[in-house]
Order: C-alpha cells, then structure tokens, then sequence
C-alpha cells in the first residue's frame, strides 16, 4: 500500500461518499445511538484489511459495563469470520510478541470484569482510585496487544464501546483512547517498543528494527454510541473545543430518518479532511451480510 492510498471501508458505495476512502495515519469517528449500524461498519473496515493489506484489522472493546458488543456474531454472519480473543489478563511476557503465533488475535475486551461507569462524577473517591489503579495495570496489556499486532502486518483497527457522557472531558473510556491513540497509534514504532520492553529495550532492539511498521499508514475508527437517535439531532450537535471529535479527520453520522411514509437508517459524512466528500443524506440497511447503502435521499 502506497503513502497515498485510500484505506477502504469495504463498503464501495460509501468509499466512493469517501472521495475514494479514508485518509491512512488518521482517525475517523463514527458516532450513532445503540443499534443504528456502528459496529457492522465496524467489522467491515476490519475485514477489507485482509483483502487491501494481507491482515484482518483488529478489535479494542472498551465497554466497561461488564457487558460486550455482538462483534463475534456479525464478523460470523457477515463474513464467516471467527474472532481470536486476546486475554486481557496479560499473561504474555512482553518478548511474546515476536511469536505470532501468541499474540496474532482479533479483539481484546480489557475491561470486560470493572462493570463501572464511565464519568468521573459517577465514582467516589475510593472507586476512582480504583479505576486508575486498574488501568494503569492493564495499559502494559493494551500496548503488547497493539504493538504485537502491528509487527505482524495489521494496519487498521475499530475502538468499540465508547458509551454516551454529557462532555468528553469527563469520561474515562476518552481518556483511555487519548492514551491509546497518540501514545500507540500516534507514536513510531521504537517509541512503542521502549513503552513495552521497558528495561529490555536494548536485548530486543535488533528485532525492533527488523519489524519496524509505518505508523503513519495505521488507519482507526472509533465507534461512539450517542443519545441522539435522529440524524438531525447528531448533524446539530455542537462538538466541544479540545474534544477528540475536534481532532478526528472525519466524522461520520449514523441515525434514524423520515423517508417518505416510514423511517430508516441514513449516514451523512459530517467531517472528511483531504478530498471532496459527499454532503448528501444517504440510507442503508441491515441485513445478515452487513451495510447495503443506498442512493442519496433528494
């Protein structure tokens, strides 16, 4: 894949609203009430890695609730496709990334036990401590389960689970993907390798070197579950100055519709750095094999 090269969504009709696709070493949000669709697209972007790059992209599940998103019966539906979890325990010692054999997975749920809820004012001051404490053991997990995969030629990933808070400032799940999106996604690969090996940089150094990544050609999506439910409310929502909204390269809008007599599912490309993109209002709907998207609305 050249510098230039659109990453594909693996949806055409939506590549083509794209001005080709989207823009590799950016982010892209895609932001949408609980079931419109966000997920599918999700799993779409994943696959057409394999297709575009050699390798499926990977899945970082930041649901916090204890519960999951269908990521394993969508990517089996729609593509025969058996997700490989990756613990989050992390029970791998750093040097297993070089084994692709251990660390090659799918999707990582880290926080699939804590159960708690994602804005500061939620917790007490016990809990918060808690919290912090808990990620911070668990970030050594994120950046092997990253890092192992990109060395092994990944060059896409979908962060899932991202729950609705009245301002990003103060959800927890943000900052967790700040950290993981410039200290990992961001950052160049030796930077990330000193971030894993720590003490042992140096003894592994020469393998570093040998499975260095482009991580300006990494491409994301981010997956934010809104109240709003109609595409009107999301395309007048206002974005906060500093939100990681403000930052992302493109935003895409998913939501609910009047088309004449009944209402459907459209998507409107609200953001779009780097080309021309379409300004339309365009339906799609679901079915066992994923997104089928439409012609714009007129």
């Amino acid at each position: 894949m050249t510098a230039l090269a659109r990453l594909s969504t693996g949806l055409p009709k939506l590549d083509a609203l794209l001005g080709g696709g989207l823009v590799p070493g950016t982010m892209t949000v895609v932001l949408g009430a609980t079931g419109i669709g966000k997920t599918q697209l999700g799993v779409h972007f994943l696959r057409q890695g394999l297709h575009q790059e050699g390798e499926t992209g990977i899945l970082f599940d930041m649901t916090t609730r204890g519960d999951t998103q269908n990521h394993a019966d969508y990517a089996r539906r729609m593509f025969d496709w058996t997700l490989t979890p990756a613990s989050a325990d992390g029970l791998l010692t750093p040097e297993a990334v070089w084994d692709r054999e251990q660390v090659r997975r799918d999707i990582i749920h880290l926080f699939q036990r804590s159960g708690r809820r994602v804005t500061i004012r939620d917790l007490s001051t016990e809990e918060l401590q808690i919290w912090k404490a808990d990620l911070n053991r668990r970030l050594t997990t994120a950046i092997s389960f990253f890092y192992g995969n990109f060395v092994h030629g990944v060059r896409r990933c979908v962060v899932d689970g991202i729950e609705p808070a009245d301002r990003a400032s103060e959800s927890f799940q943000f900052d967790l993907f700040e950290y993981v999106y410039h200290q990992i996604l961001r950052k160049e690969h030796d930077w990330v390798a000193r971030d894993l090996f720590r003490a042992a940089f140096r003894e592994n150094a020469e393998r570093v070197a040998t499975h260095a990544y482009p991580h300006d050609q990494l491409g994301c999506l981010m997956l934010c579950t809104t109240h709003e439910i109609l595409l009107d409310d999301l395309i007048a929502r206002p974005i906060e100055s500093g939100d990681v909204l403000a930052n992302a390269n493109t935003i895409l809008l998913m939501g609910k519709v009047r088309n004449g007599a009944k209402v459907t599912r459209a998507l409107h490309v609200a953001k779009h750095r780097g080309s021309a993109c379409s300004d339309g209002i365009v339906p799609f709907e679901i079915d066992d094999t994923g997104l089928k998207i439409g012609e714009p609305i007129s």
